[in-house]
This record gives C-alpha cells, structure tokens and sequence, in this order.
C-alpha cells in the first residue's frame, strides 16, 4: 500500500491526525514566545479531492466529509481545524503544513521538507503566500533533526513518512529518538500505519526504550475492505498539558460520525 499523502486526504487518519496538530499549535500559541513547526515529511501542502488520487482510493468520503455539516459547541481544535478545512473549499484538502502555515502568528516559523521534486514544487507554491515558512527540498530526517533544537527551543515537530520503503520503522524511531535527545523539550507528533500490532508495538517500544519519558498514542480504527488503509496511529511526545482530555473530547464526536474506533492511551517510557 501507498501511504503517500495524496491517496489518503482527508481520510479518517487524517481527521484525528489534523484534530492533534491543531491543539497542539493552539496549546503553543498560549505562550507570546515564538515557536517553531518543523514538518520532516510535508507532502504537497494542499490536496485536490477529485483528483486522480484522491479519488482512486475514495477515503475522504469517509472521512472529513462526514464532518462537513457538523454544527454546534465543538472542542475548541476540532472547531478550528473545521474551520481551515473549510476555508480550503468543498474540493480542496489542506495537508499539515498548511494548516500550520495559517495558524501561525508573525513572530513563530515553519520549515516544511519534502523529498520529492513533484510534491516539492506545490508545497513551495503553496507556502510562498506565508512568509514566515519555508519550504526545503530535502531527506526529511536528516533535514529535521540538523534544524534541532530550533533558535526558539519551544515547538513542534512533525514526521509523518509516507512509509514506501520496508525499513521505514526503523528509520523512524530512530530519527524521533535522535530528535528527542537534541530537542528535548519539543512535542514530537508522529503517524504511523497499522499493518502489524507487533510492528507498532516493536516501533514505540524503540522510542520509549530510547529514553522518551513522557508519550500518548491515538490510535484510530474503521472497517474498511481488504487491503484499504483501516487503522493508523499518533505518538505525541511531551504532549502539551491538557492534549489528552482535548483529544478524549474530539474523539467522543468524531467516533460515530467516521465509525471509528479511537484510543487515547498513555506510555510509559524507559526508566
């Protein structure tokens, strides 16, 4: 399976993946002091929902679609994050840096890497009407952790690989842990697929295990057909006070509305 970004926009991961990233700027945003966002693996920036992509696998329908006509008293990130989404248009699917792009204020910064020339070349376009983020082409791992720690030691990190090569585990938690040893004050929000319980597993444990003392995992679960992305999860690291009961909050809304399944749990790391 492809985890690129474009064949998942908007899907259901995305939903509670966006929902975080929002309340962790929001949580951030508290503060007058500048903050950094550092996103490792940024995509394209912003994603067609009837493109070729997008509609070869469908996901957005059973995703942030079901949340177009949500109304009412919602938790504060997920009316924030309804909000940019619909700011995009009824077609158009903002990715994680351009949310964070326009939840930034003047003083914070945001370096959005991506490898790819294609994907590359839309995130700058996409990026250049914010001026205070930058896109960089580049290995997003080694990028991201020679950014570390950013000039303003508060902020956020975000890695969120598209998981198109066997090892990328591995490569991950390793990374997260280089990270997390150079920027140890940071948040650290990383995706992941579910394929394999035991390859999860194997892969917090390594981060725990690396010496990550305080981590929550969200893990959201649809049925979906054989071979269709149906589970995938968050690791917050140093997850800002009050994230989780945020993050309770939205998924008692979002449960029934994308038949979900969605865990809030906290990790223990190594002592």
């Amino acid at each position: 399976m492809n985890y690129r970004h474009g064949y998942h926009a908007g899907n259901f991961a995305d939903v509670v993946k966006h929902v975080a990233l929002v309340a962790i700027l929001q949580h951030l945003k508290k503060k007058d002091t500048a903050f950094a966002v550092i996103d490792s693996h940024a995509g394209r920036g912003t994603y067609d929902l009837t493109g070729e992509e997008a509609a070869k696998t469908g996901e957005a329908r059973n995703g942030v679609a079901r949340l177009m006509d949500l109304q009412g008293e919602l938790p504060p990130a997920l009316q924030a994050y309804l909000d940019l989404v619909r700011e995009s248009g009824p077609t158009r699917y903002p990715g994680s840096p351009l949310l964070a792009a326009r939840l930034l204020r003047p003083q914070d910064r945001l370096t959005a890497i991506e490898k790819h020339p294609e994907e590359f070349a839309a995130l700058k376009d996409v990026l250049a009407l914010y001026g205070n983020a930058v896109a960089e082409q580049d290995d997003g791992y080694a990028r991201s952790l020679k950014l570390l720690p950013p000039p303003a030691r508060r902020g956020l990190v975000v890695m969120d690989p598209p998981f198109e090569i066997a090892d990328e585990f591995e490569r991950l938690a390793a990374a997260v842990v280089a990270g997390s040893r150079k920027f140890a004050t940071g948040i650290f929000l990383i995706w992941y697929p579910v394929k394999s319980q035991s390859a999860a597993d194997a892969f917090i444990g390594e981060v725990l295990g690396g010496g990550v003392q305080k981590a929550l995992t969200v893990d959201a679960q649809i049925s979906a057909p054989e071979g269709k992305l149906d589970r995938a999860g968050l690791l917050v690291i140093n997850p800002p006070y009050g994230f989780d009961e945020t993050m309770y909050a939205a998924a008692e809304i979002l449960t029934p509305i994308l038949r979900a399944d969605i865990a809030v749990k906290w990790r223990a790391g190594a002592e």
